[in-house]
């Protein structure tokens, strides 16, 4: 081939070329090495086990992936950190470098970070027109000069191409751009033209796979050398559940699209089933919804469906399958499988079968439960169905009970006695349930104190009862100082009993360096409920001297590791990085007054609104399944278990709604605001009277030349200037009914849908606040009243603007929920409490403020140094012990 013509294709590089020929086969991306994708890779990486990471990319590749997907967009990572650390790594592995990398990532400075190291030629995923031209050709110039190749998607201002008119005109407006004023090479543009679902009974969503199909054709005939891209698995995702259909869907999308021009992207191989063996009859129904040649041919799909379905090995077959097996083997079925159905009826054979009723227990449910645990220590089940096991596991122990009080003296041996406590000022506890509930499955006896337990209680309880762990849970950064303060009280009491610390804002290094110190027992960190077993079984087993030590000099090491990391960065003076301030061009900024000014309640609201705002993927995080959200539902581990636990999540959901189980409310202002003395935000009523202070605080870290030191009061116009801005705060709850649900649940020895219903509060909380600001941007501010925007693209912050909240990494400081509390008034107003650390009750609540500017963004605070904390002190007017609580995580060691 000549070198003039090898200049027409695409050409990436790893150590190895790959080029892109109208003769080469389809192109696959593996993106197993994407934290939003996979929960193995999520854990490896957020455990800094580089080494280990690199096994999944190497799997990639040895499975056939042409390029890999990196990406490390999560909150808690430093994502540019994260980048640099992997693909360096990646580049002394030549069984990986060997491929081409794709440097995906929602945040520029991640993609600038992976740029600079990435070895070979990359593609970067992705850029697109939605903050207009300028930024778009800013992206692609730098593009151009780091070498790589770029996706970009079919997305401008106005909002993502949704028809097939305006997928070519922007996919021509782009390329037009790139080829004529950036002087991008045409053959390294990839289009990614959006799939989006079909079949969805959505009149608007008809034609989604044929706009795609004559797109991707028209880019390919009408956009020299331009290539196109897409992910197959959004075409699918309304026949949820049912294989057979999805990976029929998936070949046959993927044949037409490759005939129209696709010529890479990302394709699960395990959900697609070889086009020429696709059933006749679903392949027509099949490709009339993809063509869109009937107007009943979603409803003839749809139909089709259910038979298929109902010719695989379904449920009717397979229990009668199990029902003829030994009673053990039914009984452990049963455990195994979460099914109820039958517990009681085996259970009461199993009590005629032996002398007395204990022995069940300790014989047949206990043999069930062992397997059980093996199978989740072995990471073949998962944490929701252990949560089924459980309940089934309740069900069984509570039909035995009245017999085995008759004896009086029945008592199963515990494995050991362990206490749990949400500590004091905290009033979240999925997670600990969860764990207290893996726990139970396995023999311990839980002894739960519930939630906003104070420590002479936590002390109190453990030397009464004799426990052999304490467990302690926190979600909000105030637990963190209490846990330590608990730590201190076990050690002056000279309490010997081993402690564990988890929850959100745990983590090994704050456990390490924070609480070890202080207690001369083992203090030890988990980071989800699939360790604590094995925690508590090594710190419980006869010879654990060896163990306790081991974990000593662990944290030990690790805590001087860190500490020596932390003194290897540089931090400004908190007036030097008042001077490296973002700056703002407020004269050319356009400032929009909103068009209701003051507070609003909404104390009646349809809850049922929320679902269609609802994001998925931390709900399935809290259930120890990691992916995101569509894509976890065909993911290769965890992908069947997603799905039952969604089916679940949708039916009680169902009942939430019918039966208004939960009430939704909030509370919100808009209000006139300006910057004072570069950090402070004042809030004026409508008569431009001083009405409460907001204090924000600003990154120390020193950057690199032309990087700024945030804060949030950057986004808001300085009163010196003499221009009014505008700032909101708010509070939504759909907490109110979870608490007696909760307990409903549990009366009726049903852990499963007792967490259930707390993590679809949460969930519908975090939906609601998604669903005030889109209201208050178009609506009640109204500056951005021409947005449409799909729930992805709210998911992904794609907005103007944004709503910080208190305790979170823009502003860590949890004492501005007192401000935004006499500011709206909220608990007379809507009825939610702060705790004394300040957690909101109902736990199922979100708050936070509104800032309105094109400009503003969200960003992490970092770590301050002492002078920033004496200032903050000064300006809160409260002690620098006082303020060390508050900020203590984030205080330079």
């Amino acid at each position: 081939m000549a070198d003039s013509d090898c200049k027409k294709y695409l050409t990436l590089s790893g150590l190895e070329p790959l080029v892109v020929t109208p003769e080469s086969n389809f192109i696959n991306v593996g993106e197993r090495t994407n934290v939003t994708g996979s929960r193995k890779f999520l854990r490896l990486i957020k455990e800094e086990k580089f080494e280990e990471a690199l096994s999944v990319a190497r799997d990639q590749v040895e499975g056939g992936a042409q390029i890999i997907d990196v990406n490390m967009d999560e909150g808690m990572l430093d994502g540019v950190q994260a980048m640099t650390t992997f693909l360096n790594l990646i580049a002394s592995e030549p069984d990986i470098a060997k491929v081409p990398i794709m440097i995906d990532s929602s945040k520029w400075e991640i993609i600038e970070a992976g740029l600079q190291v990435v070895q070979g030629k990359s593609v970067v995923n992705s850029i697109s027109l939605k903050e207009g031209e300028t930024q778009f050709k800013h992206q692609a110039k730098l593009i151009k000069r780091y070498g790589a190749a770029v996706i970009v998607m079919a997305f401008d201002e106005k909002g993502q191409a949704d028809t097939y008119e305006r997928r070519i005109e922007i996919c021509k407006r782009s390329y037009d751009i790139l080829v004529n004023d950036v002087g991008f090479p045409a053959q390294d543009i990839i289009f990614d033209p959006n799939i989006f679902p079909v079949a969805t009974g959505m009149e608007e969503h008809r034609k989604n796979a044929l706009d795609f199909f004559n797109a991707t054709k028209w880019i390919r005939e009408n956009l020299p050398y331009a290539n196109v891209s897409g992910g197959v698995s959004n075409v699918s995702f309304s026949f949820r559940g049912n294989n057979a259909v999805r990976e029929a869907m998936h070949s046959s999308f993927l044949y037409h699209a490759i005939k129209n021009g696709m010529n890479l992207g990302i394709v699960n191989p395990t959900m697609l089933e070889i086009y020429d063996e696709i059933d006749a009859e679903l392949l027509e129904r099949v490709e009339d919804v993809l063509f869109d040649r009937r107007d009943d041919a979603t409803e003839r799909l749809l139909d089709f469906a259910e038979t298929v379905k109902g010719n695989k090995k379904g449920d009717v077959e397979t229990v009668q399958e199990w029902r003829n097996d030994k009673l053990q083997d039914k009984i452990t079925h049963a455990l195994v499988k979460g099914i109820d159905t039958y517990i009681i009826e085996d259970v009461e054979e199993a009590r005629q079968s032996v002398s007395r009723p204990i022995e069940v227990i300790e014989g047949h449910l206990m043999t069930g439960m062992n397997v059980v645990g093996d199978l989740f220590g072995s990471g073949k089940m998962f944490l929701p169905q252990v949560v089924k096991s459980a309940r089934v596991m309740k069900k069984a122990v509570a039909y035995l009970q009245p017999f085995i009080e008759k004896e009086k003296d029945g008592k199963v041996e515990s494995a050991g006695k362990i206490l749990m406590a949400t500590v004091k000022g905290d009033v979240h506890d999925i997670g600990k349930n969860i764990v207290s509930v893996v726990l139970g499955c396995n023999n311990y006896e839980i002894i739960d104190l519930g939630v906003m337990v104070p420590p002479e209680k936590i002390i109190e309880t453990a030397i009464k009862e004799q426990v052999d762990v304490i467990g302690l849970s926190g979600l909000i950064t105030p637990s963190l100082d209490e846990m330590v303060y608990v730590s201190k009280e076990l050690e002056k009491q000279k309490i010997k009993i081993p402690l564990i610390i988890g929850g959100a804002t745990t983590s090994k290094a704050h456990t390490a360096v924070k609480i070890a110190p202080h207690y001369q027992n083992t203090v030890i960190h988990i980071n989800d409920a699939s360790r604590a077993v094995t925690v508590v079984g090594d710190l419980l087993q006869e010879n654990n001297i060896l163990y306790k030590n081991q974990i000593r000099e662990e944290y030990h090491k690790f805590r001087e590791q860190f500490l020596t990391r932390g003194k290897r960065k540089d931090y400004l003076s908190i007036e030097d990085a008042r001077k490296n301030k973002y700056k703002i061009d407020w004269e050319a900024n356009e400032i929009v007054k909103p068009k209701h000014i003051g507070i609003q309640v909404i104390e009646e609201f349809d809850i049922q609104k929320l679902e269609a705002y609802i994001d998925w993927s931390p709900f399935f995080r809290s259930w120890d399944l990691h992916g995101k959200y569509p894509n976890i539902l065909e993911d290769e581990i965890v992908g069947k278990q997603a799905k039952e636990l969604f089916a679940d999540a949708q039916e009680l959901l169902r009942r939430v709604f019918d039966e208004k189980l939960l009430k939704a409310k909030a509370v919100f202002g808009l209000f006139p605001a300006n910057t004072v003395n570069d950090d402070d935000i004042e809030v004026y009523n409508e008569q431009g009277k001083l009405q409460n202070i907001f204090l924000t605080l600003r990154q120390q870290l020193k950057k690199r030349e032309g990087i700024p030191n945030h804060a949030l009061a950057d986004f808001i116009a300085p009163k010196e200037i003499g221009i009014q801005d505008y700032i909101g705060a708010f509070c939504v709850t759909t907490g109110f009914g979870t608490k007696a649900l909760a307990e409903q649940f549990e009366a009726d020895n049903d852990d499963y849908n007792s967490i259930m219903i707390k993590a679809l509060a949460d969930r519908l909380a975090e939906a609601f606040a998604e669903y005030l600001h889109k209201e208050v941007r178009t609506k009640h501010w109204g500056y951005a009243s021409s947005e449409n925007l799909s729930n992805q693209e709210l998911i992904a912050e794609d907005y103007k603007g944004i709503r910080p909240a208190p305790g979170y990494p823009a502003c860590p400081d949890h004492l501005e929920k007192n401000t935004i509390w006499k500011l709206l008034d909220v608990e007379k107003s809507i009825g939610v409490k702060l705790t004394e650390s300040l957690a909101m009750w109902p736990a199922a609540s979100v708050s936070g403020y509104y800032f309105g500017s094109k400009e503003a963004k969200y960003f992490g605070l970092g770590k301050i140094t002492q002078d920033q904390l004496k200032d903050y002190a000064n300006r809160r007017e409260i002690s620098i012990e006082q303020a060390e609580k508050w900020l203590n995580p984030n205080l330079v060691d």
